[in-house]
């Protein structure tokens, strides 16, 4: 397209599936935009969409963005902004075909593609299986006329680094640009994680600030530089801090790798631009890896849960008695969970003023391939045990049958052997070459950090009196973000948080796997803990089954911090 220099404004309205409704209305009604994305798809959410296909095979998409639409469509049209949009999940195709329903009922007219390849053969006993796309379908479908877009599985960054590649008439091979779009778009794509929300340091904030956040937009220019920002008059806040926190959310190391560009996160510069607006320069792009990756879900098995409430005193005691009961009862049943998981958070306070302060929980988690073992097993053994066991018994809720729970798996392919289409409005099929070089990923050497001098006396703090943290799932791994605010903090940080000091501060994750990451330029480590999720979000392993509060955890821990630091 090639605007002449133009900055291409883009701007994000969903970071999950059930986000704000009415996001797609204030980012088409608070300021001028190009091109409007929303993020619908996450990784549980293809497990939820392909139950919904086994009940209707029409369904597979996010039907929320439908409706959205129907409210907005005129208003697109009316200002010349373009929506691209992952809401086709399972089934673009259909959505596709929706939209132009849609449009003709309402009689606004507008030209629909969509993007087609991401589906895999499923492997025995999978739901879905889908490659990661990148934005080449999205750019040509652009290209094609197209005022709407709607593709499947595709990266998160894809749908900022389509429209970028097509308004900029950008190369493949042009991997800083690139690179600079994938930051854009990774900014964005958690809607307003970008703009104050989950934000470590929020109590900061000016009182109210975080009452409605606006969501994020990027003004992209032809070098790939870009700034964040938001639309005038929105909630939220737009800092170095809030777009460091969520430049590190579910990342790993230096090289943050898609089917377009590598693009290196240890180049990233962010600098203050004024109020509410960061500046992203510097980052460098190296050609993208053979493979793609693909996200498996199936049907793990099926699931029950009773929480037991232990109120005042003896607390271990009261647990040993009913956990015995419990297993003594599985014990004499037919059929009995294979997994059997207990877990006792000590909740309570002494000396209480509230019945609730004074509660400890007792959780019992269940899992078997069998429904019938996790049913009525579970729920009689709990119910029967309500006069007979520990004093003051009462769960947190009436057991039940049990459910069926998901598994998200990881796995690459040859991008070589994915059928990359773009369907254009007229209805042509354009067949999206793959990448004309690729690069193996290898290791970042770590970069070597400035020592840090013998420090003076010390005090106890929390780590979050100095350090930020943001954490999140990528399968059953957990990522954790740290980043300082200052050089001197960073200074510190840099050497005191080693991988043996992250043991010792999170026992849970002292037998698991654990790699460090350095990012000089963000002042910022990256921890990556694999397995503490289990299979992932969906079969909800742990009480946080995406691992969004082990940064707030890990914050909480209290630390030896030099006394000038604090």
């Amino acid at each position: 397209m090639n605007q002449g220099g133009r900055a291409l404004r883009i701007g994000n309205a969903s970071g999950f599936y059930g986000d704000r409704f009415d996001a797609l209305r204030e980012m088409l009604t608070g300021g001028p935009l190009d091109v409007l994305t929303g993020d619908y798809l996450a990784e549980l959410t293809l497990l939820i969409l392909g139950r919904d296909r086994l009940r209707d095979p029409r369904l597979g998409y996010a039907k929320t963005f439908l409706r959205q639409l129907e409210e907005c469509l005129g208003l697109a049209r009316e200002r010349g902004v373009r929506i691209v949009t992952n809401a086709g999940g399972l089934n673009p195709a259909r959505l596709a075909d929706a939209i132009r329903e849609l449009s003709d009922r309402v009689g606004v007219p507008v030209r629909v593609g969509h993007v087609e390849g991401d589906a895999l053969p499923l492997p025995e006993g999978a739901l879905t299986a889908n490659a990661y796309l990148g934005g080449g379908g999205i750019a040509a479908c652009l290209r094609g006329g197209a005022d709407i877009v709607v593709t499947g599985r595709v990266t998160d960054a894809a749908l900022v680094t389509g429209p970028a590649a097509w308004w900029f008439d950008w190369g493949p091979e042009q991997y800083d640009a690139l690179a600079g779009a994938v930051i854009a778009g990774h900014i964005l794509e958690c809607g307003t994680q970008a703009t104050g929300g989950n934000y470590a340091f929020f109590t900061e904030f000016t009182p109210g600030a975080l009452a409605r956040p606006g969501f994020p937009l990027a003004e992209i220019h032809a070098d790939g530089t870009s700034v964040i920002t938001k639309h005038p008059g929105t909630g939220g806040v737009v800092d170095v801090g809030t777009v460091t926190a969520q430049l590190l959310y579910e990342t790993t190391g230096a090289r943050y790798a898609g089917p377009d560009v590598t693009a290196r996160l240890d180049t990233v510069r962010l600098d203050q631009d004024g109020p509410d607006r960061v500046r992203v320069t510097g980052v460098r792009g190296e050609a993208p890896p053979p493979t793609l990756k693909a996200g498996v879900t199936r049907i793990g098995g099926w699931r029950n849960e009773v929480v037991f409430v232990l109120t005042g005193l003896d607390v271990e005691a009261k647990a040993a008695l009913v956990r015995g009961q419990i297993e003594d009862a599985f014990a004499r049943a037919k059929s009995c969970p294979a997994q059997v998981r207990w877990d006792l958070s000590r909740t309570d306070q002494a000396d209480a003023a509230s019945e609730e302060a004074a509660s400890a929980l007792l959780r019992l988690v269940v899992r078997d391939s069998d429904p019938e073992a996790v049913g009525r097993v579970v729920s009689g053994a709990a119910i029967e045990l309500a006069l007979g066991s520990y004093p003051g018994f009462h769960v947190t809720a009436p057991p039940g049958k049990g459910a069926p729970y998901g598994v998200f798996s990881a796995q690459y392919v040859d991008a070589g052997e994915v059928e990359h289409v773009a369907v254009l409005p007229d209805g042509s099929r354009e067949l999206i070459p793959r990448a004309p070089r690729t690069v193996s990923l290898g290791p970042v050497s770590e970069p070597v950090l400035a020592p840090f001098g013998v420090p003076g006396p010390t005090r106890r703090v929390p780590l979050g009196t100095l350090v930020g943290a943001r954490s999140g799932d990528k399968g059953g791994d957990v990522n954790v973000g740290l980043w300082a605010r200052s050089e001197e903090v960073w200074a510190w940080m840099g050497h005191a948080l080693s991988v043996d000091a992250l043991r010792e501060l999170l026992p849970e994750v002292r037998e698991l796997a654990l790699t460090r990451h350095v990012l000089p330029n963000l002042r910022a480590l990256n921890f990556v803990v694999e397995g503490l999720l289990g299979e992932g979000v969906a079969s909800q392993a742990r009480f946080d089954p995406q691992g969004k509060g082990v940064g707030e955890w890990l914050r909480a821990r209290v630390v030896e911090v030099p006394v000038e630091l604090v």
